[in-house]
């Protein structure tokens, strides 16, 4: 078995890394994606490693989270542009270990790039074997990684999103993989931190009773002695890039999350609070706080006489792209599943963007969502069905009727994240109200002494139309002078005695 050398990483031109291929590293993050991303790490980050001849990395001084991650790199032997996944298992001559390391604390500066976080000099090892690329099934490949002697990682290629020959046709498409190239294919779970001392092994293996392995590719990590200069970023962390560095709360030594279910954000009796009192008054006491941008504009109400409260719930659609509602606008797609999901009480909200040339909403879905218990649906699109919508008891606010279906315009893409509506943006779990005078969204954090608030000024506003039934002139009455505040409290206390 051939050995990784020098010579065989001067000739790699490029090095590119796979964010996440394995289903159990899924799983730990949270977020299966639809299709495989990449970056790019240096050609400098390369370095040999071996039992015999350990390589040695340095964390960075002032940085706090060195994350290792055992993975399978493939080294390309054979130029591919353009190679269906048939062919591409051809292009790989080699198969071998890596360790693709990388410092939590600068992921903030790359905003994805991973340069500084995972470039530096040192936190690519390969090797020490080579692995025949036609002798092994890519299928029945083991990855194994050991922290100080304990096995971290244990895992095959059986648990792959996407297939090697997958990785190496995608990239080919656009970018000329040549020889020597090396793909990093993604960790398993089980990936974490490594401090100052710690000995990190990975170790790729195929075949009956692993008979053919690379050999336990050894890294030692030490302490950087040389600071960052201050024209640069400099390294900074917090308990989300702890926890993700390594893989749990628990792994990383922070307190759980509770796991008691939070109170509702909108109680009966806020919510009663809330129906007593008017848009027009809340948006006075929004105003006064600072918050002018809180209402959705532009909208017509089926049910305009009935005053609703509920928690948001969003469904965003982006424009219509052929190609992607082929993937995205069939079967049981986003807006599907947020009609399927909305609870008892909650609204659904829905950003199309102020498009009013399609229907976002039609009698079918629009009956789903009532028999559901939805309080009501804001669209600042159109409305198909409209009689039909239009007659439900549930109330729809849009901008208009319009006959065609949803993929004239729109691609249904994603539910319960922040979206634009009607010119102002909403978040799930906001606390949406409206009557015949429009909607407002309310921060749920203000929404308790908001309804207070408001139910007082309306008590003052009851009395100051007394006053004016009465012939008073709204000079110092509207609103209240001292003089008139003091005739205010008086008529306040009668009413508390009667």
């Amino acid at each position: 078995m051939e050995k990784v050398t020098d010579h065989t990483l001067a000739a790699a031109r490029k090095v590119i890394a796979v964010h996440i291929n394995y289903r159990s590293r899924a799983a730990q993050r949270g977020r299966t994606p639809e299709q495989p991303s990449y970056f790019l790490k240096p050609s400098s980050s390369l370095t040999v490693g071996s039992a015999a001849a350990p390589s040695t990395v340095e964390r960075p001084a002032g940085c706090e989270l060195l994350g290792y991650e055992g993975e399978i790199a493939l080294i390309i032997g054979k130029a591919a542009r353009r190679v269906d996944i048939e062919d591409a298992w051809s292009h790989v001559e080699w198969v071998t270990a890596s360790n693709d390391l990388g410092v939590y604390d600068l992921r903030y500066a790359d905003k994805g790039s991973n340069l500084r976080s995972k470039g530096g000099d040192g936190f690519t090892p390969v090797g020490p074997g080579l692995i025949a690329a036609d002798a092994v099934d890519p299928a029945k490949l083991r990855i194994r990684t050991w922290h100080n002697g304990e096995l971290v990682q244990d895992d095959t290629t059986g648990d792959l999103l996407f297939p090697f020959a997958r990785l190496v046709a995608d990239l080919s498409q656009l970018i000329m993989l040549e020889e020597g190239d090396i793909i990093l294919t993604g960790t398993p779970a089980g990936a974490s931190v490594a401090e100052p001392g710690d000995v990190v092994e990975v170790e790729v293996s195929a075949g009956e009773l692993n008979a053919l392995s690379t050999g336990r590719l050894v890294t030692r990590v030490e302490e950087g002695t040389t600071p960052f200069a201050d024209f640069g970023a400099r390294p900074k962390t917090d308990d989300m890039q702890r926890e993700e560095a390594y893989g749990s709360r628990e792994a990383a030594g922070l307190p759980a999350h509770t796991q008691e279910a939070p109170a509702p954000i909108l109680s009966p009796e806020l919510k009663a609070k809330l129906e007593s009192v008017c848009t027009a008054t809340l948006s006075s006491q929004l105003r006064k706080r600072g918050l002018n941008n809180v209402s959705i504009d532009g909208l017509t109400a089926t049910r305009s006489e009935k005053r609703i409260v509920g928690l948001a719930r969003t469904l965003r659609y982006v424009p219509n792209r052929e190609d992607l509602f082929t993937a995205h606008g069939g079967g049981f797609n986003a807006q599907k599943k947020a009609i399927d999901s909305v609870n008892e009480g909650e609204i659904l909200v829905m950003e199309a963007r102020g498009e009013k040339g399609t229907g976002t909403i039609g009698d079918i879905l629009a009956l789903r969502a009532q028999v559901r218990g939805a309080a009501a649906i804001i669209t600042d699109g159109g409305v198909r069905d409209f009689s039909a919508v239009a007659a439900m008891d549930m109330p729809t606010y849009y901008a208009n009727p319009h006959p065609a279906v949803l993929g004239r315009r729109h691609i249904p893409w994603d539910t319960d994240i922040t979206i634009a509506c009607g010119g102002t943006t909403v978040q799930p779990g906001d606390i949406i109200v409206a009557d015949a005078d429009g909607i407002l969204v309310i921060p749920p954090a203000l929404a308790e002494e908001l309804a207070d608030d408001s139910i007082a000024q309306e008590r003052e506003e009851t009395f100051i139309a007394e006053m004016v039934q009465q012939g008073h002139s709204v000079d110092g009455l509207y609103p209240l002078n001292a003089a008139w505040r003091t005739r205010y409290q008086e008529w306040e206390a009668g009413k508390t005695h009667d």
